[in-house]
């Protein structure tokens, strides 16, 4: 779950009148199952987010149930080594903070800044198999088709960090992506694909374009773009075909897999 989403999920139950609690690393030594400022929501019947699982969580999730039985109880903070009373060998050590969620600390919230920038074209199968594997990875994601009917059934709620924008002329929305975007693109015409990567090309800050296809579909389009005048400096920061390389299979969800391992393989890694 995204810290957008767990942010989402959180006001929802607070507006239901659910009482929660909030449950934040605070600070983390050594090697640690999740990072400082990852965070938890626990109410009454439910869990939101992670903390990293296992006998922490547990500890954690269990101290939240008994701050939640007394409503006037103040927070708590709970210092715990990873070691053999945890049943744990992660070797560091995890600060805890526990305190009841309310509206305004909700608000206060200070988000950490998204992992990554990305603009996909194309709401087909292998586009709706990448968005499905974003759904929990945090980042920003706008997700362009000019076919409306092609992208699935949406609740906002389970996805706050992807926007879906229906567009006659995809390719104008290339210029309103944010500096440093990763770009994919898979449309359902060979036709637009070309105008939209020419586009990204064009714009010379794209952390990344990557075309879906095959090797003749790249020489052919590098052959128009050069007739059109790009340089080769631009035409050399075209990934076409895309996904890791010995991932076999033409699958959508196969596909999607390659590529989003790709994609996380050039954003910035976090450090445990």
């Amino acid at each position: 779950m995204t810290p957008l989403r767990l942010q989402a999920e959180a006001r929802a139950r607070l507006a239901r009148g659910t009482p929660a609690i909030d449950v934040l690393i605070a600070a983390h030594q050594g090697s640690a199952p999740r990072e400082t400022g990852t965070r938890m929501v626990v109410t009454p019947a439910e869990v939101l987010g992670t903390i990293g699982g296992g006998h922490l969580e547990w500890k954690a999730i269990e101290a939240a149930r008994r701050l939640l039985a007394r409503p006037d109880a103040p927070a708590e903070t709970l210092d715990l080594p990873l070691g053999p009373a945890l049943g744990q060998c992660c070797g560091g050590r995890v600060k805890l903070r526990l305190s009841r969620l309310t509206p305004e600390a909700l608000d206060a919230w200070t988000l950490p800044p998204p992992r990554f920038h990305l603009q996909l074209h194309g709401a087909g199968h292998v586009g709706r198999a990448i968005v499905k594997l974003l759904a929990d990875i945090d980042g920003r994601v706008r997700w362009v088709d000019g076919r409306e009917d092609e992208f699935p059934p949406h609740d906002p709620l389970e996805q706050p960090h992807i926007t879906r924008i229906v567009s006659d002329a995809p390719e104008m929305e290339v210029a309103q992506a944010a500096p440093g975007t990763a770009f994919l693109v898979m449309t359902h015409r060979h036709d637009l694909d070309e105008a939209i990567t020419e586009a990204i090309l064009r714009r010379g800050d794209a952390a990344f374009c990557g075309l879906i296809g095959s090797a003749t579909k790249r020489a052919r389009f590098l052959s128009r773009f050069e007739a059109r005048g790009l340089s080769a400096a631009q035409r050399g920061r075209l990934t076409c075909p895309i996904g890791l390389p010995g991932i076999a299979g033409k699958e959508p969800a196969v596909l999607a897999v390659s590529v989003v391992a790709q994609l996380l393989n050039l954003w910035p890694k976090k450090q445990f």
